[in-house]
């Protein structure tokens, strides 16, 4: 692969604020450069190998999967691999002034891949292509929300769907939701909600909490045990996470002692950092609990390629805890203040430095889009292949993670 290609990644947001899909791309430092033929048939051939099995087929369920393409992309090869019903191909314009690309659109249509119109004015939109796409993207534009809310009730009354971008508040994104806007792709979501409830631990957060001491401390199994009978909905989930398929373990995990025999603490302690996330009832974003998931997976996943098994599980930690503000609804300090980390963690939550910090902080990098995912890449000694395979294998875990939520 070329060393400068590095995908990069937007969620794409339903209504109710869930993770739909994502939409994939080579990192653009300069957006206003087309991206090359030959880099977008790289990325739709590397996409669709990594996110295809021969046994298990689409490797991320009923994700949604946009990708950016040219008509010499219509029929490419990787295309094959990819399921029709959660493909969605994303095509300027301009491109359908050509009969031969407007023919090879609707083959693909008929075959049940989805089209989306990039680049339209929605005002004047030539009804003619309603037949052959299946989104267009909309950008929001607060200063003229009234006429364009006629137009978003017009399509509304279409078969396309509508995915929005620009959205940059939550009342904004609340307006298009009550529009009809079925889909919002952007960064929204790593700005919480405000919340008017009051910020402060619950019952079960307080109890996590307190079973990752006694995790870090090797507590006796007994003593475990007795604090997660407290609370039978713990319990439950804390099993069902261990026995997802994001841990491929082969015997099913039959109780806390079962685990801890056959896995020991460490990886249980990464276990209950998800269950703190998702103990939360502030009212947080569902995508933000998925994104910390990817975060800490992806971080994992890049510590592997060089450090111990045990430090690149405390890179998990400290990608899910670089999120736990956000889904705690509380400040880091305070966060940090409930439970005693690592110190290569704690510096790497609080200044992205230490032994840490360059892989949290290009795990972000690659959701963000910055432009410094290169030269963290480079300063790691990890290649761009090895980059992208972390990042697409971080998220078909935390899909099968989100399942046994």
């Amino acid at each position: 692969m070329n060393e400068a290609n590095f995908i990069v990644r937007e969620p794409l947001l339903d209504p109710k604020q869930r993770v739909i899909g994502f939409q994939l791309s080579w990192q653009s430092p300069d957006q206003s450069t087309e991206v090359s033929i030959d880099s977008l048939n790289l990325l739709l051939a590397f996409v669709a190998e990594h996110l295809h099995d021969d046994e298990k087929g689409f490797l991320l369920g009923d994700s949604l999967l946009f990708l950016e393409a040219v008509p010499e992309l219509l029929q490419a090869d990787a295309l094959t691999l990819l399921p029709p019903g959660n493909t969605v191909l994303i095509l300027q314009k301009k491109y359908f002034a050509s009969e031969t690309a407007f023919e090879a659109v609707k083959n693909l249509r008929q075959l049940g891949y989805g089209i989306c119109l990039r680049g339209a004015e929605i005002t004047t939109l030539e009804r003619s292509f309603f037949s052959q796409i299946s989104h267009i993207e909309v950008k929001l534009n607060a200063a003229n929300f009234a006429s364009q809310a006629k137009v978003y009730a017009s399509l509304k009354r279409s078969s396309v769907r509508m995915v929005a971008r620009n959205v940059s508040t939550w009342p904004d994104f609340d307006a298009c939701s009550a529009l009809g806007l079925d889909s919002f792709v952007g960064k929204l979501h790593l700005t919480p909600r405000p919340s008017a409830a009051p910020k402060a631990l619950n019952t079960s957060q307080t109890t996590i909490l307190q079973l990752m001491e006694m995790v870090r401390k090797n507590a006796d199994i007994q003593q475990l045990e007795s604090v997660v009978k407290r609370d039978a909905t713990l319990a439950y989930k804390l099993l069902r996470y261990i026995n997802s398929a994001g841990f491929g373990l082969r015997t099913e995990v039959q109780s806390l002692k079962h685990a801890v025999q056959m896995l020991g603490y460490s990886p249980l302690y990464r276990w209950l950092t998800l269950l703190l996330a998702t103990a939360s009832t502030s009212g947080y974003s569902p995508v933000l609990l998925e994104t910390a998931i990817v975060r800490g997976r992806f971080a994992e996943l890049l510590g592997q390629l060089k450090m111990s098994k045990a430090e690149a599980e405390n890179l998990f930690v400290a990608g899910m805890f670089s999120l736990l503000d956000r889904l705690l609804g509380l400040p880091m300090s305070e966060v940090l203040a409930t439970i005693q980390l690592p110190e290569s963690v704690t510096e790497a939550l609080i200044s992205r430095g230490g032994a840490f910090g360059s892989y949290l902080a290009l795990a972000e990098a690659c959701e963000l889009n910055s432009a410094l995912v290169g030269s963290l890449a480079d300063s790691l000694k990890i290649s761009s292949d090895e980059l992208n395979t972390a990042h697409l294998s971080a998220l078909v875990w935390a899909k099968n993670i989100s399942l046994a939520a």
